[in-house]
């Protein structure tokens, strides 16, 4: 048994030398892998084998095996491959195909674009954890247990005191439990809130929050800051208007509207005919809030403010459907 093996395998080598085309290849394993084959014929004979000698003998036989449709494999492959090279054809008088040229996220965009411009004005960028604790994202800020916000079915609670985050107001906290005055940072990042998706609402969106802390920073300071923003990210003959709000974090509080950039004052769809549009929240750091990071009230005062990004991007490129965002759709995002 052993000298057919060796006499089948040496077979085999010598054939495969003079194999130049699949159809010779398919025949070659026709002869040694078929039912009728070589290596089946000796695979019969096993049974009168000395039993001493057929476990040495069934190795051997199965070790042929393989090796012949290893290398009927390679031989098939590498014809294949050269067939390929055969009929390939190569115009070297064509031009070259370019890669197509990538865009930054309209959100990024702006995103850069709102950090650009309060870093300018000598704010840091500062960022902190999306998964936050009940102290940083509701106490510190004055959030009393019984607030709206702090329910269960309007914020993401992983477990117990551990939620995502819903503003990153947190990230105020944070720096101030580590820093003392002056600070001046602001703070983009994700948000989370269990909103029903539609064209104004996500559960997902980006923020970014501003705080200035240092001793005497009065109300026109606020004022003088953001009326300068709202003129560079919409334009210089955009107006700014504060109204009197109520956050429990800032005190006092206001909501900030911008002239309508799309009917300039005359009045429109967009903003309801009232010819403004609403932008984002301010205020002045509640004194609790203060006290919770151990700063004191009679010795400093700041604002804070912040805003949704998708909001700003949406009146920047008149955009009315926050969804197109985030669907990913080609023909949407080549815009920007």
């Amino acid at each position: 048994m052993e000298n057919e093996i060796r006499d089948i395998r040496h077979s085999f080598e010598e054939e495969m030398k003079n194999v130049t085309d699949a159809k010779t290849t398919e025949e070659m394993r026709i002869k040694y892998l078929g039912r009728k084959g070589l290596i089946s014929g000796l695979m019969g004979k096993l049974p009168s084998v000395n039993e001493d000698e057929r476990p040495s003998a069934g190795k051997e036989l199965n070790i042929l095996k393989t090796y012949i449709q290893k290398e009927l494999e390679r031989k098939k492959n590498e014809l294949l491959s050269g067939e390929a090279k055969k009929g390939e054809k190569i115009d070297v008088t064509m031009p070259g195909i370019l890669p197509e040229e990538g865009r930054l996220h309209p959100i990024t965009k702006t995103l850069n674009e709102i950090n650009d411009i309060f870093v300018s004005l000598g704010f840091k960028i500062a960022e902190g954890p999306e998964i936050e604790k009940e102290f940083y994202n509701f106490e510190a800020l004055n959030i009393p247990p019984e607030h709206p916000s702090r329910d269960a079915f309007d914020t993401f609670y992983i477990k117990n005191d551990v939620l995502l985050r819903s503003h990153t107001s947190t990230v105020q906290i944070r720096i101030m439990e580590k820093t003392q005055p002056p600070i001046q940072a602001i703070m983009p990042g994700k948000v989370y809130r269990p909103d029903a998706v539609d064209a104004s609402h996500s559960f997902m969106f980006h923020q970014v929050e501003g705080l200035l802390v240092d001793k005497d920073v009065k109300f026109s300071d606020l004022k003088g800051v953001l009326s300068l923003f709202t003129k560079r990210m919409f334009g210089e003959k955009t107006k700014t208007r504060f109204r009197p709000s109520f956050f429990p974090f800032t005190e006092p509080s206001a909501e900030v509207d911008i002239s309508c950039i799309i009917c300039r004052g005359k009045g429109c769809r967009v903003c309801s005919h009232t010819r403004w549009l609403e932008i984002l929240g301010a205020g002045m750091v509640n004194p609790r809030v203060f006290e919770a990071v151990g700063y004191s009230p009679n010795k400093y005062t700041g604002f804070a403010f912040g805003m949704g990004v998708e909001r700003i991007a949406m009146l920047k490129y008149g955009i009315d459907d926050i969804r197109l965002f985030f669907e990913n759709d080609v023909r949407f995002l080549k815009q920007f």
